[in-house]
């Protein structure tokens, strides 16, 4: 057990993966780590020891509550329901993320990605010369993807309400407010607690009001048909004694596949962009692979070509979006050969796990060939976590990353700024439900459509 507890805790939030590696290198593995307010938790980064877990009996393991995500997703949330509710209401929303109704995404994928380049985003069209956040676009990208998901054409025209309220919502919960339970206090209304909850009163009257406009519609017209996106799904779905799942458990569930399902894969197209032109020779060897593709070709072809593929799991192995994977006992366990009882809190540090010599030769270097060359089993490669837990969203979250890293590619030439082209990798925090870089990596556009202009090239 390490001592102190908050000096500890301080050195894993500034910098986790490198107090991870500290901590392993010093204790092995498994080891403890404590958070205030929120107790400890036996990590391993082992092969070993994440399949012991992810293999472990359904009924033995639970998401760990008080849970610091909790005030962000919502006490009815799927990432943190028990036994028999969590396979009931994960059986209900697979059919809306099946990998076959997942291919029909793929134009409002691709329009996505156009729109942000053709300036119809959150930011100004990428013409030569212009200077780009990829976090501030990435996020646009994604939450434009995930708000047709989640609602069908009918977002759209209330798409920048969603947007301001969704950017607000996540923006109020700092990372302190995540970490330190302590601060969740209201002062008047000034305090950051009160600004949080005033950000998910608005975000929560949007979510509210398109379900009662969809509840009264189906009322108007019974004979309407069921639409493809996830709240005609979840609306359609019953329990097992024939009761409809209620509003306020429905707003939880839309309110996580909101913030899950755009933050996580637009952290990883950040770095994706970031790692590739830091390594010029495998853009190039991507670059290479997408030339043979028309821009008008369809876009589900994409998601199959192998080395973009290769590139979107190697940027996931270095910079797993969620980089923890929590589970609370209910029983006596074995991790690893330490004994655990009932209560106690096991996890897979998954950037230890992702950088094992072991499995990953050079784990420090950026070789997407390595998935070229070999399949990684499950308990060796989890950028989604595992076991039955596992991201019910990562098929949509794979499918999207490499539609819009191809078309970001195929119709812009990209240039780091200096600071990020020269300096060190940056530092992953927390970002609400992920981490990511502390600060927006930029870009310099230098050519549109794929027409180089060298002048450019002088002025990074």
């Amino acid at each position: 057990m390490p001592r102190p507890v908050v000096g500890h805790a301080v050195a894993a939030g500034v910098d986790f993966e490198r107090y991870f590696r500290w901590r392993r290198g010093r204790d092995g593995d498994p080891f403890v780590v404590r958070f205030p307010g929120f107790g400890g938790a036996v990590f391993t980064g082992t092969a070993e020891g994440a399949g012991e877990i992810f293999r472990a009996p359904v009924e033995l393991l639970r998401p760990p509550l008080p849970n610091p995500i909790e005030p962000l997703v919502g006490a009815a949330s799927l990432i943190l329901a028990r036994d028999q509710r969590h396979r009931r209401e994960r059986s209900m929303l697979m059919p809306a993320f099946h990998r076959s109704r997942i291919a029909h995404y793929a134009n409002v994928v691709r329009d996505s990605a156009d729109a942000e380049l053709d300036g119809a985003g959150a930011g100004p069209a990428w013409r030569a010369g212009t200077r780009v956040d990829a976090r501030v676009a990435a996020r646009a990208i994604t939450l434009r993807v995930v708000l047709e998901v989640l609602f069908g054409d009918g977002s759209r025209s209330r798409r920048a309400e969603y947007t301001d309220a969704v950017v607000r919502f996540l923006n109020a919960f700092s990372g302190p407010l995540m970490l330190l339970p302590a601060l969740r206090h209201s002062a008047f209304g000034y305090a950051p607690w009160d600004r949080f909850l005033d950000a998910r009163a608005r975000l929560d009257a949007l979510i509210d009001a398109e379900i009662a406009t969809r509840r009264t519609d189906i009322a108007r017209n019974p004979a309407l048909p069921t639409g493809t996106d996830v709240l005609s799904t979840l609306l359609a779905a019953r329990h097992d004694d024939g009761s409809p799942i209620d509003d306020a458990d429905l707003r939880d569930h839309l309110r996580t596949l909101l913030v899950a399902g755009h933050e996580t894969t637009a952290t990883s197209l950040v770095w994706a962009l970031y790692r590739l032109h830091r390594h010029p020779e495998t853009l190039a060897r991507l670059r290479t692979e997408l030339a043979d593709l028309d821009p008008g070709d369809d876009p589900a072809e994409l998601p199959r070509l192998p080395y973009l593929d290769a590139v979107c799991q190697e940027t996931l192995r270095l910079h797993p979006p969620v980089p923890i994977v929590l589970r609370r006992l209910t029983g006596p366990f074995t991790l690893r050969g330490a004994a655990l009882d009932a209560g106690d809190t096991v996890g897979v540090a998954v950037p230890l796990l992702h950088s094992d010599p072991r499995v990953w030769p050079e784990p420090a270097r950026f070789h997407p060939e390595r998935f070229l060359d070999r399949r990684y089993g499950p308990a060796e490669f989890a950028p989604y976590g595992g076991g039955h837990r596992r991201c019910l969203g990562s098929t949509l979250a794979d499918y999207e990353l490499r539609i819009v890293l191809a078309r970001v590619l195929m119709r812009t030439e990209l240039a780091l700024t200096r600071h990020y082209s020269h300096g060190p990798i940056p530092l992953s925090v927390p970002h609400n439900i992920a981490t990511g870089p502390r600060a927006g990596i930029t870009f310099i556009v230098v050519s549109h459509h794929g027409h180089l202009r060298d002048s450019y090239h002088n002025t990074i």
